[in-house]
């Protein structure tokens, strides 16, 4: 049966946030925090992993929810669809899984000896890449779920991973600094990205590959010509640390979600705030542009998943 899904106002989102002049629709139906959110490339479904060890399909078009998947026992992390859609990968404390979105059916991928952070598809569907919290990241061949070989020299944990948009690319976050991998060796493409004063949670790349965002408990979102490895700019602005950052699909927007409990989106040429969607009540840990770029769902600590307009007028 679908869960019933609450429609507020502008008024009401006014009233509770002073922050944000567009309409948000709430999708409830986790009975813990959303940590990760992911659409499917074609924009029909988004998916939601939650400390309640669920993740959750939704229809975000009709705001319903598809189905339910369980074989989580501990927290959910991090999710990703492969680039055809078919397939979901779904990282928690306790494993990593692959699920067939059209049955909803999962396997786990055996191998992880600490929690899986952050996952990543190659852009060929062929490769998982998943951030761990031993220190390493794996990548495991997609239909087989072996392990193709294991990237090490991080510390101890490894929070994100993301792959380019051309897949010979690979980064990941761990501790202060990022790593750039060359997926299809293993070995560092150059030196880490330093910059960033404290632990780096999240990593993306704009859809051109020319840029990454990343994330930080540094209260700030940085972006990096992967080309030098120079800093481009700092977006400052969020008063507290930085969870999760996304780019929109023509790469002219990013969307962070921090624990000030704020969504704010940024002009990427400039650096400058756009506009700051304050409609949580809790640490913002995921966010989500659509990939017709018109809606950012943004999912926290206090369980439902807020899908907001960001087409119409700040």
């Amino acid at each position: 049966m679908p869960v019933k899904v609450c429609v507020f106002a502008v008024a009401v989102l006014l009233a509770a946030a002073g922050r944000e002049s567009g309409p948000a629709r709430f999708l409830a139906g986790h009975v813990k925090g959303v940590n990760a959110l992911a659409f499917s490339p074609d924009g029909r479904l988004l998916a939601s992993g939650s400390a309640d060890t669920t993740v959750k399909i939704w229809d975000p078009g009709a705001a319903t929810e598809v189905r339910t998947l369980r074989g989580h026992d501990e927290a959910v992390r991090c999710v990703a669809f492969s680039p055809d859609g078919a397939l979901l990968a779904s990282g928690s404390y306790d494993a990593l899984r692959l699920w067939d979105v059209a049955t909803g059916k999962g396997r786990d991928l055996v191998g992880n000896t600490r929690a899986v952070n952050g996952v990543a598809f190659s852009a060929d569907g062929r490769t998982l890449a998943s951030g761990c919290g031993d220190g390493t990241v794996k990548l495991r061949d997609v239909a087989t779920g072996k392990e193709i070989r294991v990237l090490r020299g991080h510390a101890p944990t490894v929070f994100a991973v993301a792959f380019s948009p051309d897949g010979k690319t690979l980064v990941s976050a761990c501790g202060n600094d990022i790593e750039v991998w060359d997926p299809s060796t293993g070995e560092e493409r150059r030196a880490p990205l330093r910059g960033h004063e404290d632990t780096v949670r999240s990593v993306r790349f704009s859809p051109d590959g020319t840029v990454l965002a990343s994330g930080s408990w540094d209260k700030t979102v940085k972006l990096w010509d992967l080309s030098t490895g120079f800093e481009v700019r700092s977006l400052r602005g969020h008063s507290k640390a930085v969870e999760a950052v996304a780019f929109s699909p023509d790469g002219k927007a990013i969307a962070s979600g921090s624990w000030d409990k704020t969504v704010k989106l940024w002009d990427v040429a400039t650096g400058q705030e756009m506009r700051s969607l304050g409609g949580h009540t809790a640490t913002v840990f995921g966010v989500a542009f659509s990939p017709d770029g018109k809606t950012v769902a943004s999912g926290s600590w206090e369980g439902p998943v807020n899908l907001w307009d960001v087409t119409s007028a700040p």
